[in-house]
């Protein structure tokens, strides 16, 4: 395997929460109903997953606007470990790019939550 990117985002806990508290709707926009119920609506679960989605982005080298937020899913498996599953756009940019797997690690406390992604592809990178 070779690696395709790396993104890390860090989140302001309080500033998740009070643009939720201002626009709850938001909540629909950036998240699908399985990362909410993931999240069992902790606000800083749901910033740690939404610090996911911009490192996500910033692995893919796109910005805000590239791809839907809900098109990328950041997802609880049975043992508790975070995984990423793309939709449409967000999907069809990573096959462009050759993205074979994801890798996720969340990290959150009261104050802050981040993630680090790593996007890697199916074949080795004999160069170098």
């Amino acid at each position: 395997m070779a690696t395709i990117g790396v993104g890390v985002d860090i989140v302001a806990v309080a500033r998740f929460t009070r643009a939720m508290e201002r626009h709850p709707k938001i909540l629909g926009r950036l998240f699908t109903d399985a990362e909410r119920h993931d999240a069992n609506a902790r606000p800083e679960r749901l910033a740690a997953r939404f610090a996911a989605k911009e490192a996500v982005l910033k692995t893919l080298q796109v910005g805000f606007g590239a791809t839907p937020w809900k098109s990328i899913e950041i997802r609880r498996g049975l043992s508790g470990a975070p995984w990423v599953l793309l939709h449409g756009p967000a999907a069809r940019l990573a096959s462009q790019k050759g993205v074979a797997t994801w890798h996720v690690s969340l990290s959150h406390t009261n104050l802050t939550a981040a993630a680090f992604v790593v996007a890697s592809s199916e074949t080795t990178n004999l160069a170098g």
